[in-house]
């Protein structure tokens, strides 16, 4: 089973270029989880692998992907190699977590070199990634709430509460044209990853770290504007393509209102997330902080 979200709203069988049994189109374009969600629902494959449509794998990927899956039941979810297209730079080595629930690609724009030992991580990005479907079952598929960015941290989180483990495999290698469907620095980017950074937050940090979102997330806004002024990172990038400052300002306050909205909703949410969790919150705020990055280089990157 293959999806294409490209809103074409057909059924194919039997593709042999995709090696598919069925190839399913859906008339509209419902977001990166939803429509993740739609194969994993209409499959009965014991997993589930995601692939961005700017993503070109590499001979072997979801080979070694499954492979390091089976190696251990406990392991729920496999991040690959993600390299920038035609770089000698990585663009993912799995995630990384701030404290204001803002997540960033590990390892982002380092040799890729430098990431060739398979171990544990946070969670992979969801460019290229292998999900059980045991762990799906249990926990859920990504969230459709989420529509586009950060619903594979969400899902990540959620797996890590139930108790499920990451497995970074290096010799999984994609290459990926980094943001090119939706834009590196675009308006639609700007707005998603701000608001479901708060979705992520609500839904998954501890309380004793919700309190404490606040000082990460003025901290971060700062570095956005250092950054700005010495010409680097996202809010820089916004910027250089053509975006005024008062627009992404903007965009922080209706992120926000957008939180107040879907407050009772994402309360809910976590609720059912704690009582499901075999991880105590002591546990998992050590996991936090072992795979944390800190607002000035999510700012930067």
């Amino acid at each position: 089973m293959v999806v294409d979200n490209s809103g074409k709203g057909l059924v194919r069988q039997g593709d042999g270029a995709t090696c598919a049994d069925t190839v399913l189109e859906p008339p509209l374009n419902l977001g990166f989880g939803a429509a993740v969600n739609e194969g994993f629902r209409l499959s009965r494959a014991p997993f589930l692998a995601t692939l961005n449509d700017d993503a070109v794998a590499h001979p072997g990927w979801l080979a070694a992907l499954i492979g390091a899956m089976e190696s251990d039941p406990e392991v729920g979810m496999c991040a690959s190699q993600v390299r920038l297209f035609e770089e000698d730079q990585l663009d993912s080595a799995g995630m990384l977590i701030c404290a204001d629930g803002s997540s960033k690609q590990r390892g982002h724009l380092s040799p890729y070199e430098y990431f060739a030992t398979r171990e544990e991580v946070l969670c992979p990005s969801g460019s290229a990634a292998l999900y059980r479907r045991a762990m799906l079952e249990e926990i859920g598929c990504f969230d459709d709430d989420f529509f586009l960015y950060c619903e594979d941290t969400d899902l990540g989180l959620r797996a890590r509460w139930a108790g499920w483990k990451c497995l970074y495999v290096p010799e999984a290698v994609v290459e990926h044209r980094y943001s090119r469907s939706a834009g590196r620095a675009s308006p639609l980017k700007a707005y998603y990853v701000e608001r479901n950074r708060l979705f992520v937050l609500v839904k998954n940090f501890p309380a004793s770290l919700l309190l404490r979102a606040p000082f990460a997330t003025l901290a971060r806004y700062a570095w956005h504007v250092v950054w700005m002024l010495r010409g680097r990172g996202a809010a820089a990038r916004f910027r250089h393509e053509g975006n005024s400052a008062l627009r992404m300002v903007l965009y922080v306050f209706e992120a926000h209102w957008q939180m107040l909205r879907h407050g009772r909703l994402l309360w809910r949410k976590r609720r059912a997330i704690r009582r499901s969790a075999k991880l105590s919150t002591a546990q998992f705020r050590r996991l936090l902080r072992a795979h944390s990055i800190g607002p000035r280089k999510v700012a930067e990157l």
